[in-house]
């Protein structure tokens, strides 16, 4: 199995290090990215690496360093890794976090991590999370709040419900799925009184999904969604917008759940928080995340090799 890296920014050279310690000898592992800062990392937390130009294709760990393009090295890293994958050169791609502001000052045109795939891989992606008590899969993300209402379209719905229930039947093995879905206003709208998004939007397509045989319900009121969720008793909530769906996420299950993107061509799993550059170097960053990225990436790349 290979697998191609981009350990990004902050603290991501030194939890993408620590975390692939125990299982170096478990894949071909390529990681791409500011070359020194990934073998400072590397070389602190023990792990025998070997520079490269390519891919390597034996187990272990090779360093690809994409300083020099014209583009920030992590950006780059992002970018080569992606046609990495779409070329068969790899099996998957796990991320590290990423500074957008900082990146944007440079001529990043993208909001993150999930619209450059997108645009890399000719998709439209759903940004999702799963690895703790609860998974999410989010209609709307990067965008003013103020924006969202009119973002919640039943194209947008129908495509974040379909895409991610693909995901957990194809990826994770689940036979038959149960999905909540979120409404957008306080309690789902109160039948009409606190806004009509509920019976308009979301309404209409949940009763065309369970037509098909899906095991869908909503529109929900976030809170009894996520309670739900939080009790084990549903497979993924699909929230409308990014604070509804990843307050409640990150507030349970924060550095041990993962960042998913769905309805790629290529596996691409990532860490579930940003770069904290004020633990860089301090021993304190908690690389719990980034295991858990690699290992999901690693079950996927199995689960559809047996298919």
């Amino acid at each position: 199995m290979k697998l191609v890296l981009t350990p990004g920014m902050g603290i991501g050279p030194e939890v993408t290090a620590r975390a692939l310690a125990p299982i170096v000898d478990q894949a071909a592992f390529t990681l791409m990215g500011s070359g020194p800062e990934m073998t400072a990392a590397l070389d602190a937390a023990g792990v025998p690496w070997t520079p490269a130009s390519e891919p390597c294709g034996c187990t272990g760990v090779c360093v690809v360093d994409t300083r020099g393009a014209d583009e920030p090295a992590p950006v780059a890293a992002i970018r080569r890794a992606v046609q990495t994958v779409l070329d068969g050169n790899a099996s998957a791609l796990v991320t590290g976090p990423i500074h957008k502001a900082k990146l944007r000052q440079k001529g990043f045109q993208f909001m993150g991590h999930t619209d450059m795939l997108g645009e890399l891989c000719g998709a439209r992606p759903v940004m999702a999370f799963t690895g703790g008590v609860m998974r999410v899969a989010l209609v709307t993300t990067h965008m003013p709040l103020e924006a969202v209402s009119s973002a919640i379209t039943a194209e947008a719905v129908e495509h974040t419900v379909r895409t991610a229930h693909t995901a957990l039947v194809n990826d994770l093995g689940i036979g038959a799925p149960r999905v909540l879905v979120c409404g957008l206003n306080p309690h789902a709208g109160e039948d009409g009184e606190l806004g009509g998004t509920e019976e308009v939007v979301i309404t209409p397509v949940v009763e065309g999904l369970r037509a098909e045989g899906m095991n869908v319900e909503g529109p929900l009121c976030a809170e009894a969604a996520f309670m739900t969720a939080a009790r084990g008793e549903v497979d993924l909530v699909v929230a409308m917008y990014h604070d509804q769906g990843l307050v409640p996420l990150k507030v349970v299950d924060f550095g041990r759940s993962v960042n998913w993107t769905l309805g790629l061509p290529i596996i691409r799993t990532s860490v579930d928080h940003g770069t904290a550059n004020a633990l860089v170097g301090t021993g304190r960053a908690d690389s719990a995340s980034m295991a858990a990225a690699i290992t999901l990436a690693m079950d996927i790349v199995s689960r559809r090799s047996r298919r």
